[in-house]
C-alpha cells in the first residue's frame, strides 16, 4: 500500500452503513440536519466544519468541507482565517492544561 489515506475512499463514504445501515441512516439524518440552514447559514457552517476538521485531522473532513466552502461562496482568505481560528483554540487548550500540570507539580513538590 502505498499510502494510508487516499482522497478517492472519500467517496465511498455512504457505504459505511453497508452493514449497519440503522445506525447510518440515524447518522446521515442527524448529519443532514445539523448542516441544514437555520440560525448559522450553510456557508458558515461549512467553515466552521472546515475549521473543526483542522482541528481533530481528518484529511477527508478537510477535502470535502474545502469544497464545501468554495460551493457555497467562502473565498481562501475566510477559509485560512477559520483554521488559523481552530489552530488558536487547540493551541490555547494545550496551554491551558499546563495548569495541571503544575497544579500536580506543585502537590507532588511538596
Amino acid at each position: 500500500m502505498s499510502e494510508y489515506y487516499a482522497a478517492e475512499d472519500l467517496d465511498k463514504f455512504p457505504g459505511i452503513g453497508d452493514h449497519a445501515s440503522e445506525m447510518a441512516n440515524k447518522f446521515f439524518d442527524y448529519y443532514n440536519t445539523v448542516f441544514a440552514e437555520g440560525e448559522l447559514s450553510e456557508r458558515e457552517k461549512s467553515l466552521i466544519a472546515l475549521a473543526v476538521a483542522h482541528a481533530v485531522q481528518c484529511p477527508y473532513c478537510i477535502d470535502a468541507y474545502t469544497q464545501a466552502c468554495l460551493e457555497k461562496g467562502s473565498n481562501v482568505g475566510e477559509m485560512t482565517e477559520a483554521v488559523h481560528v481552530a489552530t488558536a483554540i487547540r493551541g490555547g487548550a494545550s496551554l491551558v492544561h499546563g495548569t495541571q500540570m503544575r497544579k500536580i507539580a506543585d502537590k507532588l513538590s511538596m
